[in-house]
């Protein structure tokens, strides 16, 4: 497995990822109303190549199929952070959790923040982050608990 930066034809299968992901994934810890909200039919709602271009986005690729991607903007938000399903659990969150912070300590980022899901909360605590407070955002109408989180680097 290969940790890469996003690449324009990889936008189709992270739209994929993202939609297969929160709908079948998170539906675990959100309602079905608030999952369909989240990542609604149309998985072109977000256009995905222009963002992920416009950040630092890392893939897990292996061998051409995208276990993973994360995103860092250069204000040290973690945006979107999701793996696949046949994937969780095999170490790909960590590596690219690992690229991100090696690039933010790259660039003097002395913070990294992100809102995560209840799903990824464990998973943000696990590599370090604190919870700052519990929020309830809304997506298209439907509200979710989601944990804003922050985690201060310590420049090498």
């Amino acid at each position: 497995m290969k940790i890469r930066l996003f690449h324009i034809q990889d936008a189709e299968q992270i739209a994929l990822l993202f939609h297969q992901t929160v709908r079948e994934v998170n539906i675990r810890d959100y309602s079905n109303n608030q999952v369909i909200a989240w990542a609604p039919d149309n998985i072109h709602f977000r256009d995905w190549a222009k963002i992920c271009s416009e950040r630092f986005t890392y893939v897990a690729d292996d061998q051409g199929v995208i276990a993973g991607f994360g995103e860092l903007e250069l204000n040290g938000h973690i945006d979107c952070f999701y793996c696949h399903k046949n994937y969780l659990g095999m170490g790909v969150g960590r590596k690219i959790y690992s690229a991100i912070e090696t690039k933010a300590d790259e660039l003097g980022i002395s913070r990294l923040y992100t809102e995560a899901s209840i799903t990824a909360k464990s998973f943000f605590l696990r590599m370090g982050f604190s919870i700052i407070r519990e929020q309830q955002v809304e997506r298209r109408g439907e509200y979710f608990i989601n944990f804003a989180m922050e985690k201060f680097l310590i420049s090498s």
